[in-house]
Formats: structure tokens, C-alpha cells, sequence
């Protein structure tokens, strides 16, 4: 949908969550990273990060308890909302209630059914809407995409992803009162660490059909959600694949591969390599004339275009899609997909037995919702020290 521009030469934008992510994006904008972006509020319900916030980010920047106030407050033309996962949905409607831009940070709720009145509240608004999705800016991943939807090497025969590499310690766990809880966060690897991996999935490879996983919940750790998990699925064209994660392996992996009918795309160490076929290997099959002999081909490594600009890209595809109706990276209402498939997992195992998609959104949310009646409420939370970079070496943060 287009959007139809105020006339602005800036936008100011307020945070709501300053813990990891939250604090980061406040720097970055701070430090004048982002050409038209100003920070004028931040909100945190923690003492401890609006000390922060007045101590770090100047008198400039107003602070307050919570993100309704900031919302309603009248110094901002956009909000990013960067606090636990249950609070994306109605912050970013109330964000769009008063008249506001809204950029989301993952993942984009806890359940399909939130998310799709997210956006369809979108849908009923000329806001720019769009979703904090940075690992769609890495050139690895915008080559496989251009190369697995431009079809020169055929369709999509199997696709294998092992991200292992998601490492947390107890003392992560324990950081948070929300953290690793139903109630809190609402899952484990598959919402807090893998929504870029889910994501990037279904943008490369289309959203499944079908599937079947095994969630283990605190099998590594003392939590009461997933923290290791194996999952099966079917592509609308037959294809199968595997998604293997964990925050339980050290030193861990994280390798992608398509194996397509022409060539096979593999993603480690973020490099890109294609072992391209002589021939399409579906044609190959039934002509040879060895039993044994495999189709001819060479490996090579692709050679990537572009900056691999971050959280600090889709900020700026943000301000300048408000500014002058470029396109974004992500826009808002794609984060449903990605959660699509994150809640067919958790469902899946569950059941014990296959899901379809798009999932049973009403079955999904009652089974959600006996997990979240029989949360545990933590005692003695330490909280993590947290700062520009993130904390625990996480590669978003979080």
C-alpha cells in the first residue's frame, strides 16, 4: 500500500524498551547515524534504564515510565517498539491510533491471531509500518533470494538449515523476569533467537505447507520453553527441508544450504558458494546412460553486491519511506509469516503431530494459553548489565 506523505524535512521517533536492542538503536541515532532520524522520547518501566536514558541520552530526550504516555505525549511522529514480545501487537495499533509511524523489532508478536489484527490495523491507516527484519539487508541472503527466484537453476529439491550458534548461558536466562517463560515471552529459540532465521526461510524459500517438529523445552538449561528443536517441513512444490536449532552448543554451526535442481547454494561463515550443474539434474537422471555416475558441475564462490547495513539500514529505509516513500527493507505486515512458522512448530510438537499452514489460530492460542497459566514466576532476577552493543555477545541483542 502506498503511503500517502506528510510534507517533513525530519521525523522524530521515540523508543519503547531501552534494554538491548532498545539502548542500541538510541545510540545509534544519538550519534546522528541515521540523516533525518531524531530521537525525542524513550520509555522503559525499569528505574534502572530511564537512569540510563537521562544519564546517556541528554536533556533532549524525554523519558517516561511507559510507552503509552510516550505515545500519547505529542513529541514524536514515530515509535519503535523494542519491549517484550506480547507488547509488539497493541503498542504498535496504539502507535497507529494516534497518528504515528510504527517500526517493530522481532519478532512481530507471540501468536498469528495478534499479529493479524496488528495488521490489519495497519491496513486501515496511511503510516508507514514496517519490521526491524536487518538480516534481510546481508547481501548473502539477498543473493540466494535473487538466485533461488530467478529459477536458473531450476526449483527448489531440499533445503537444510542447522543454527546452532544461538549460545546462552544460564545467567542469560536469569537476566530477566520475562525471560525463557510462556507468560513472558511466549517461547524460546524459535521467538527470541530464530525469527531472523524463520524469516529469511520463508522470504528465500516460500512459507511451508506442512510441519512436523520436536520442541524440547529446557533441555540445556533451567527454563520452562524450548532451548533445542528439529523440525521437518514440505515447500507448496514438494520440497523437503530441515531446521535444526539450539542455544545449548558450543562452539555450534550455522550453515544453509538449497539444493535446487541445477546447483546447490550453501551459506557458512557468511560466504556464499553454488555448486553449479552442466545440466539440470532432473533432466540428467533419466538420459545418462551410468547407473552410478553423478551430473558434471564446478563450485565457485559468488561474489556478493552491496553493504550489509543492519539495524542501522532498515532505520534509514524507515525515515526515508516516511520522507520520501522509498522502499523499506521489511515492510510490517510480513512479520506474520515468519511467525507462521514459528507457531506451526511449537503447535506441532505440541500435538505431536503435523500442522498445516496456515495453523489453526484459535487451537494455537488455547494451547498457548494452558502454557501461560502454568508459567512460573521467577524469583531473584539479576538483571544484565546492558549496553550499545548487547549484552552476552547475541548478534541482535536480544
Amino acid at each position: 500500500m502506498m503511503v500517502e506523505r506528510e510534507v517533513m524535512n525530519e521525523v522524530r521517533i521515540g523508543i519503547i524498551g531501552i534494554g538491548n536492542m532498545g539502548s542500541a538503536h538510541a545510540a545509534n541515532i544519538s550519534k546522528g547515524e541515521i540523516p533525518g532520524l531524531i530521537l525525542t522520547a524513550v520509555a522503559d518501566r525499569k528505574e534502572s534504564r530511564r537512569d540510563w536514558a537521562k544519564k546517556e541520552l541528554g536533556e533532549k530526550v524525554a523519558v517516561f515510565l511507559e510507552g503509552k504516555e510516550l505515545i500519547e505525549s505529542g513529541l514524536c511522529d514515530a515509535v519503535l517498539v523494542a519491549t517484550p514480545h506480547y507488547q509488539h501487537p497493541e503498542l504498535v495499533i496504539s502507535a497507529f491510533h494516534h497518528g504515528l509511524h510504527a517500526l517493530c523489532e522481532k519478532p512481530a508478536g507471540v501468536y498469528t491471531k495478534q499479529v493479524r489484527e496488528m495488521n490489519e490495523e495497519a491496513d486501515k491507516q496511511d503510516k508507514v509500518f514496517a519490521m526491524m527484519f536487518n538480516q534481510r539487508t546481508n547481501p548473502v541472503y539477498k543473493m540466494m533470494k535473487e538466485l533461488v527466484e530467478g529459477k536458473t537453476l531450476g526449483e527448489i529439491k531440499r533445503v537444510n538449515w542447522i543454527i546452532t550458534d544461538w549460545y546462552r548461558t544460564q545467567a542469560y536466562y536469569d537476566s530477566g523476569d520475562w525471560r525463557a517463560t510462556w507468560d513472558g515471552e511466549g517461547g524460546g529459540v524459535l521467538l527470541n533467537q530464530c525469527p531472523h532465521n524463520l524469516d529469511l526461510l520463508q522470504w528465500i524459500c516460500g512459507l511451508p505447507k506442512e510441519v512436523q517438529a520436536f520442541c524440547h523445552n529446557g533441555k540445556w538449561h533451567n527454563i520452562e520453553v524450548e532451548d533445542d528443536v528439529t523440525a521437518y517441513f514440505t515447500l507448496e512444490n514438494g520440497a523437503t527441508g530441515v531446521f535444526i536449532t539450539t542455544t545449548g552448543d558450543a562452539p555450534g554451526t550455522n550453515r544453509f544450504e538449497i539444493t535446487l535442481e541445477k546447483g546447490k547454494l550453501v551459506c557458512e561463515e557468511d560466504e556464499l558458494t553454488l555448486f553449479e550443474l552442466v545440466e539440470n539434474e532432473r533432466e540428467y537422471c533419466f538420459t545418462a546412460t551410468e547407473g552410478f555416475k553423478k551430473p558434471e558441475g564446478v563450485y565457485r564462490e559468488v561474489e556478493l553486491i552491496g553493504e550489509n547495513s543492519q539495524h542501522i539500514g532498515v532505520l534509514k529505509a524507515f525515515t526515508n519511506r516516511i520522507l520520501t516513500g522509498s522502499p523499506l527493507v521489511a515492510d510490517g505486515r510480513e512479520g506474520i509469516r515468519g511467525l507462521m512458522l514459528s507457531n506451526a512448530m511449537h503447535l506441532s510438537s505440541w500435538l505431536n503431530r503435523p500442522v498445516t499452514l496456515p495453523i489453526e489460530e484459535d487451537l494455537f492460542l488455547t494451547e498457548l494459553n494452558k502454557r501461560r497459566n502454568a508459567s512460573v514466576k521467577k524469583d531473584n532476577v539479576k538483571e544484565a548489565t546492558f549496553d550499545t552493543k548487547g549484552s552476552y555477545g547475541s548478534k541482535d541483542g536480544k
